[in-house]
């Protein structure tokens, strides 16, 4: 029995996201499959126009990275790929390090890759998994926004068969309007039928392939009227499995320290998308989900990535979504469009050639048009006026100074609004409710006595560094307090205080030798055993007194009572005791 759990320890998780196979769900799986290689296909053909590299790099994503995502991932629902938000980032971190489209530039990809795998597993070691958490989904929709808006103008270009000479998507668009007398006419009616075709097939069905059916469209056309000599084409794709190598780039750490912040970057995206998208479906459908494991999955996928020769792969809402709609409940369906792909690789990429680049345009100019959430802004907008503008400042960051500088400040944005609404805790003042003969919670600003003399204070966070200023504040303003009979007795209500740091019980000693003063006693009420020994470890139970420390409200109210009543000179033993009285 020992050797069995020992074997079940060291067992290395992998087909999490198949393991069970539902039988009478697994033809469900293998059609969902093939939903998924007719759509993702031309998307992931469309992602190589945004990161720059070749078509076939596209493919390449599917075929390597998704399958090792499907073995060692946790999700039965995730579905890896290229994604434009990550692919957006690499080229912006790119630009001026080397050529767009050239070997040296997809080298760098691939290197940033194999970086973005080790961040991932490197984060599984130190369990960093809830990281996800701390990009909240008010600044993850204004960054997806500003993704959506930048690479949508930088298609245009593409849409209307002008050269694309910048990144920077207003300095495009500037370029473009200079030059929209020299639009090319067959690329402008090829984009417009593609746009048709696809929202077309939407209107009718999410599951008809429309990119899919445009793309092959589009070759046929193309080699039937010889578009190639009035547009461009993606002219010869080679053909055949990539070929497992590390990238060939000069390593040196000058080059790692310049590439590690964009690999981060995309670190905190495939991160926060994958899980939060692992974590929407698991929910759905009761499945379960580890997002440790998952990083072990999209690492592999990431190391995969990079040895075959492609760039960054992330976790698809689209795609994923695609796989839903179809029917696809386990990672079956991923196996199924990677071996797909494989034999597109091997028999089919010689049409390629013939395909306009304006399709891909097409295709990607409605991707980046529906990461656009302008529904979920309005609903931001309206609902939280001021985490609005957060998601604003976000999405004019990414369009205006780069998506780079726009993940980064969406990480400091959404760890400022955490501490904006942490540090200072819902205050209140616990007092008497004659109606309901009960208790009730009151502003600090109109504090009533739970009897004469006695004056409870409810401290809703815990206590550190930042908020101490507040607690002494608001505790010495209420000793002050002369509307009401002198106070005897200050309690905190402590159930909310999980941590005091050093600084928190410095103050914390200070304040209870100033109430002192004024005759003001401090005690505290459900105070955690954690806590407690906090309080033992830093002197502050010496200096209230062991008896000071109630086990509740009602333990505080029955001492303060008991002693009032209590014969003049007389003296009272410990009441509370500890936090169990």
């Amino acid at each position: 029995m020992a050797q069995d759990s020992q074997r079940q320890a060291f067992r290395l998780p992998v087909f999490q996201g198949i393991l069970p196979v539902d039988r009478s769900g697994l033809g469900r799986d293998i059609l969902a499959g093939f939903t998924l290689a007719a759509l993702a296909i031309p998307g992931t053909m469309g992602y190589t126009k945004i990161i720059g590299t070749p078509v076939i790099t596209g493919l390449y994503t599917i075929l390597i990275p998704m399958s090792l995502f499907a073995i060692f991932g946790s999700s039965r629902h995730l579905s890896v790929g290229a994604d434009s938000a990550t692919a957006a980032v690499v080229a912006a971190g790119l630009a001026g390090m080397a050529v767009r489209g050239s070997s040296e530039w997809l080298a760098l990809c691939s290197l940033l890759a194999l970086m973005a795998a080790a961040l991932m597993f490197a984060a599984r070691l130190l369990r960093l998994g809830f990281l996800a958490d701390f990009l909240s989904r008010t600044v993850l929709t204004g960054f997806l926004t500003g993704v959506g808006v930048q690479v949508a103008l930088l298609e245009v270009s593409g849409l209307l068969g002008l050269p694309r000479i910048t990144n920077e998507p207003l300095e495009q668009i500037g370029h473009d309007l200079r030059l929209i007398g020299e639009t090319n006419l067959y690329a402008v009616c090829v984009s417009l039928a593609v746009l048709v075709v696809i929202i077309g097939g939407r209107k009718i069905s999410e599951k008809i392939p429309g990119g899919l059916i445009a793309v092959v469209a589009a070759i046929g056309v193309s080699w039937a009227m010889n578009l190639g000599a009035h547009l461009e084409t993606l002219g010869a794709v080679p053909s055949g499995l990539p070929t497992l190598a590390l990238p060939h780039v000069e390593w040196s750490w000058a080059l790692i320290q310049k590439l590690l912040p964009i690999a981060f970057a995309c670190f905190v995206v495939i991160l926060a998308q994958s899980a939060a998208t692992s974590r929407a479906y698991a929910a759905k459908y009761s499945d379960r989900f580890d997002e440790n494991v998952d990083m072990v999955g999209l690492g592999m996928a990431n190391l995969g990535a990079g040895l075959s020769g492609t760039f960054i792969v992330n976790g698809s809402p689209t795609n994923t979504a695609m796989v839903d709609s179809g029917g696809g409940r386990s990672q079956v369906s991923q196996l199924t469009a990677s071996g797909i792909v494989l034999l597109v690789l091997l028999f089919l990429t010689g049409p390629l050639a013939h395909l306009p680049t304006a399709v891909l345009s097409a295709i990607v100019f409605l991707v980046a048009v529906r990461m656009v959430d302008v529904k979920g802004m309005r609903r931001i907008f309206v609902e939280a006026r001021a985490e609005f503008w957060v998601a604003l400042l976000t999405a004019a960051t990414v369009v205006v100074i780069g998506v780079e500088q726009g993940i980064i400040l969406a990480m400091v944005l959404s760890l400022l609004d955490h501490v904006r609404r942490g540090y200072r805790g819902t205050n209140a003042i616990i007092a008497a409710d004659k109606r309901k003969k009960g208790w009730q919670t009151v502003p600090l600003g109109e504090p009533q006595q739970i009897a004469p003399g006695l004056l409870i204070y409810l401290f809703g966070h815990s206590l550190y560094y930042a908020n101490a200023a507040q607690f002494a504040e608001e505790v010495l303003r209420l000793a002050k307090d002369k509307a009401q009979p002198p106070l005897a007795w200050l309690c905190v209500e402590a159930a909310a205080i999980g941590d005091v740091d050093f600084s928190a019980a410095a103050m914390l000693r200070d304040t209870c030798t100033l109430l002192k003063q004024q005759g003001i006693r401090l005690v505290l009420a459900n105070v955690s055993p954690l806590v407690r020994d906090q309080f033992d470890r830093y002197g502050i139970t010496e200096v209230l007194g062991l008896d000071a420390i109630h086990g509740s409200v009602h333990a505080v109210v029955t001492a303060y009572e008991h002693q009032s009543a209590a014969p003049a000179g007389a003296t009272t033993g410990p009441t509370g005791g500890g936090p169990l009285a």
